[in-house]
């Protein structure tokens, strides 16, 4: 399988801690999408979490009423975020752990322990016609139980191989080697395969050429980077590094 197309999907959640540090307007995600739109980005990521940290439920709203690219939105399979998303309905949703006093993302979900709630979640998803991805590490048994709950992505978290490689860039082909693997069996079982957390330039050129991925989310770096650079040129250096990865 070789999918020569790999889509960039841009994560523009930091661009609201920012605006959302001085309680103003200012920076303005919708914004930030609409110059990924032009930038060549396939996709808009923001992760609505329970204490509205970075994006807002007015900010969903504008991105899908005001942005020409499919929002994928990442939430906790709760109540309060599903009903959310079936009120706004956007392209996607990635359901995602959430813990109030982590950081960022600290893995992928704990299907075994939350399987109920997911499978509810997936089902009311899926009646109202929204995509389903599940964030998951890479791990055999959780692509199972996710083709098992009717999922229809899997995207498969990156953050540990992205650690490895920057702590010992000669050290990371194991973790690497692990995620094809499980990247490959996914496909081949039928689900779609995304991949994100912690990638930079050089951990996305790598796992770019994981021919079966159809999608890599990438929101951190390419914000961090773009005060330096330019949100524009971030985003076109990236989808330039991922063409050049799959040609």
């Amino acid at each position: 399988m070789n999918n020569k197309y790999l889509r960039l999907g841009v994560n523009i959640d930091h661009v609201a801690t920012i605006r959302n540090a001085r309680g103003g307007i200012h920076p303005d995600p919708l914004k930030a999408a609409q110059v990924a739109y032009q930038a060549g980005a396939d996709g808009i990521t923001a992760h609505l979490r329970e204490d509205r940290r970075h994006i807002s439920d007015k900010d969903i709203a504008r991105l899908i009423e005001d942005i020409g690219l499919p929002l994928n939105l990442e939430m906790a399979p709760t109540i309060e975020m599903l009903n959310i998303a079936i009120k706004h309905k956007p392209h996607a949703c990635c359901l995602v752990p959430e813990k109030r006093q982590e950081v960022t993302t600290e893995g992928g979900l704990d299907i075994d322990s939350h399987y109920d709630r997911i499978k509810n979640c997936i089902e009311k998803l899926k009646e109202n016609e929204i995509r389903v991805s599940l964030f998951i590490d890479p791990n055999k048994k959780y692509i199972e139980k996710a083709k098992e709950l009717g999922a229809d992505i899997v995207e498969i978290h990156t953050g540990t191989f992205a650690e490895i490689y920057n702590k010992n860039k000669n050290n990371y082909q194991q973790e690497i080697a692990k995620i094809n693997d499980i990247a490959n069996y996914a496909y081949d079982i039928g689900l779609e395969v995304h991949a994100g957390h912690g990638l930079n330039y050089e951990t996305t050129e790598i796992i770019s050429k994981i021919s079966v991925l159809m999608e890599l989310n990438i929101g951190h770096f390419i914000i961090g980077e773009s005060v330096f650079d330019g949100l524009d040129c971030v985003i076109k250096r990236m989808r330039a590094i991922i063409n050049n990865a799959r040609k």
